[in-house]
């Protein structure tokens, strides 16, 4: 576990955050709360912005990418409402933190990361920190990961035009999709897809989020 050495460091931080920003705002699945305490997101941050780990805020962790906010993470988590024998796949790896938190609860979770030195750094802090049930990918994750699927779950961390076709037919019946949907450049809608047909989906409107773009064959187009 390199520099952030042992979970205990932080945990009255991570503590006061789970009270303070998850359960004050309605966060109550006991799971993402119990995962939100144990992971430490001061590891997946850089080290100049380690005492800001648990700030009720996303920070940059390089190629334009951030790590959310951590009630966002749980909020999404907790909407994609997960049983322990759940095969999840993450969309927008960014610094694996998700991955992380996902893991805690998820019996096995495939990530994609496009950028290949954060996919690289993920894998690395995962590997340190004894995660051993997140696959990491470096590819296009609006295409999915059909070598994995179906999934009980898809959670992308990127705003997209709309939901993908493929992350549609990768989702097992009964499966959730919770992303954000919206215009590229302002606020986006959290959604959740939930899976009650063949070809039937239900969706429900989460609330305001903003997010990066999601970028790829079935995103937007890799431009500014």
């Amino acid at each position: 576990m390199n520099s952030f050495n042992a979970q205990e460091d932080f945990a009255a931080e991570r503590e006061s955050m789970v009270e303070r920003q998850l359960i004050a705002r309605g966060v109550r699945d006991r799971a993402v709360l119990d995962a939100m305490r144990a992971v430490p997101r001061h590891a997946f941050v850089p080290p100049a912005l380690r005492a800001l780990a648990y700030s009720d805020t996303p920070l940059p962790i390089g190629n334009e990418q951030t790590i959310s906010q951590p009630y966002i993470v749980a909020r999404m988590i907790e909407a994609a409402s997960l049983r322990a024998d759940a095969r999840v796949l993450e969309v927008g790896t960014g610094s694996g933190y998700a991955a992380a938190v996902l893991a805690r609860i998820a019996a096995r979770v495939d990530t994609i990361e496009r950028h290949r030195v954060l996919a690289d750094r993920a894998c690395a802090t995962l590997a340190q920190l004894g995660v051993d049930n997140v696959d990491v990918h470096c590819a296009d994750g609006t295409l999915g990961w059909a070598d994995a699927a179906p999934f009980d779950a898809i959670i992308a961390a990127a705003g997209g035009p709309g939901v993908p076709d493929a992350w549609r037919a990768q989702l097992s019946d009964g499966g959730h999709i919770v992303m954000p949907v919206g215009a590229r450049h302002t606020q986006q809608r959290l959604v959740r897809l939930t899976r009650i047909g063949a070809e039937r989906f239900d969706e429900r409107d989460l609330g305001a989020v903003h997010f990066v773009a999601l970028i790829g064959a079935h995103g937007w187009p890799d431009t500014q």
